[in-house]
């Protein structure tokens, strides 16, 4: 609401902070039915406090993926796309029948809605050649997300149809 610092008052920036607050709170609040990926944030023990750590949901959710011990994903869902696919749903009421786990195919999409910044991409590539080499990995986003222009949608009076000319 301010363009220019000489129109910045203290409840100007008091309500920019705490409209960026209650974007926060609104994701978490949507991830909260998830069963592994509802948090970024692991608080470390009582004890230990300085173990905290902070994982970013891309980074979960490729090392599920690219998980070795392949286990059922818990929060990933996989879509039956063919004829044969479609069977094995079907059968899988009657007998036990093994879903397809997302690390089985050697190309990899992710597409990420809202932006991804080049460091997340990296870090993607880097994850997939160490933990699954020889899967093709390609990183799809609706914008590519600079320094600047995460901070533009952080302000962004509507998130959806952002007015941050990105």
């Amino acid at each position: 609401g301010c363009d220019s610092s000489l129109n910045l008052t203290s409840q100007k920036a008091t309500d920019a902070v705490d409209g960026i607050f209650r974007s926060l709170r609104d994701i978490a609040r949507v991830r909260m039915h998830m069963k592994q990926f509802h948090s970024i944030h692991n608080p470390g023990s009582n004890t230990h406090q300085a173990s905290a750590s902070y994982k970013p949901l891309l980074k979960q959710v490729v090392e599920e993926i690219c998980n070795p011990d392949r286990p059922d994903p818990v929060d990933i869902e996989h879509m039956s796309s063919g004829l044969t696919d479609l069977l094995k749903t079907g059968f899988s009421m009657f007998m036990k029948v093994n879903r397809p786990h997302p690390g089985d195919h050697p190309l990899l999409i992710i597409f990420m809605v809202g932006g991804v910044s080049v460091s997340e991409v990296k870090m993607v590539k880097d994850l997939v050649a160490t933990r699954k080499p020889g899967t093709q990995v390609i990183v799809l986003s609706s914008v590519l997300l600079t320094p600047h222009s995460a901070v533009e949608l952080l302000f962004a009076p509507d998130r959806l149809q952002p007015d941050a000319h990105i």
